[in-house]
């Protein structure tokens, strides 16, 4: 079985024309954030922000499939003491765009090193949101399901019959919560609070996030020999995560120092997703 990966040197919003049309099954991906990193990617003002960052996501959209995902890593920032909205902003433009704003998902940095400010403390996490094109898209909630542990016993001990086999909320919410179906289980599904440490081998990118995070994302919305897509690659560590787990991948960075850095991670390949050169079916059938 070929599995391809695809290093790209450039800007992501000229080097995405290039890609096909609906090819891409799941696009992970961290932008540089508002004013950050100056040194490496110049920064992009708050204000400025959901207009540099909608023709990209135009073009996203256009190449991810029909049952496809779009999961976003993006932080606000605070700006004259309080939060800006560029991120509220982004999403609204966004949907606009025709994107559905399928779900958001909160990485919990466990390690988060302690801070504090006259006005606040210090953040210890970040949004995933999750876009789609479709409400019906390719997801695999039994790769992330999480060990069920004494939760039985404990959280459970004091609650009555009536709640265990309850299925209507007591409030009136219409969601209901039948928690005799998950009494005996070895297993559960995770909540959207994704508890993870901030430590990765690669020490070498400004901004490098751990390896488990998109790898818990590409179990939960691809199997093996779908295409990942990160268009601002950095490091390659999504790409790096998809070969691993056998699934094709394409990484697209503006900075030279980094591009290197991420080729010399991967293993070189020879086919690719772009029009006028092999076809993702070609490299399937190698």
């Amino acid at each position: 079985m070929k599995i391809t990966t695809d290093t790209i040197l450039g800007d992501c919003k000229e080097k995405l024309k290039s890609i096909e049309d609906n090819s891409i099954d799941l696009i992970f991906t961290s932008p540089p954030y508002c004013d950050s990193r100056k040194k490496t990617y110049g920064g992009i003002t708050p204000d400025k922000y959901v207009e540099w960052f909608l023709p990209i996501s135009a073009e996203l959209l256009r190449t991810l499939k029909p049952d496809g995902t779009f999961i976003l890593n993006i932080k606000e920032r605070v700006v004259a003491g309080e939060r800006h909205t560029y991120v509220l902003e982004l999403i609204l433009k966004m949907r606009e765009q025709s994107w559905l704003w399928t779900e958001e998902f909160i990485w919990h940095k466990k390690n988060c090193y302690p801070g504090k400010w006259p006005n606040r403390f210090r953040d210890s996490w970040e949004r995933l949101l999750q876009f789609n094109k479709n409400k019906k898209f390719n997801m695999y909630q039994e790769t992330v399901m999480v060990p069920m542990g004494n939760w039985s016993e404990t959280r459970l001990r004091n609650i009555s019959e009536t709640d265990k086999r309850r299925d209507n909320a007591k409030n009136g919410s219409g969601f209901g919560k039948n928690v005799s179906h998950w009494l005996n289980r070895d297993k559960v599904y995770p909540t959207n609070v994704i508890h993870m440490a901030t430590e990765c081998n690669n020490k070498n990118h400004s901004a490098v996030f751990p390896e488990a995070l998109p790898e818990w994302f590409i179990k939960l919305f691809t199997k093996e020999r779908d295409i990942v897509l990160d268009p601002f690659m950095g490091s390659g560590t999504t790409l790096v995560v998809a070969q691993r787990m056998k699934r094709n991948s394409v990484g697209i960075e503006i900075l030279p120092e980094y591009y290197e850095m991420a080729k010399n991670r991967i293993t070189p390949v020879d086919y690719y997703l772009f029009k006028g050169e092999h076809s993702y079916e070609t490299a399937k059938s190698k």
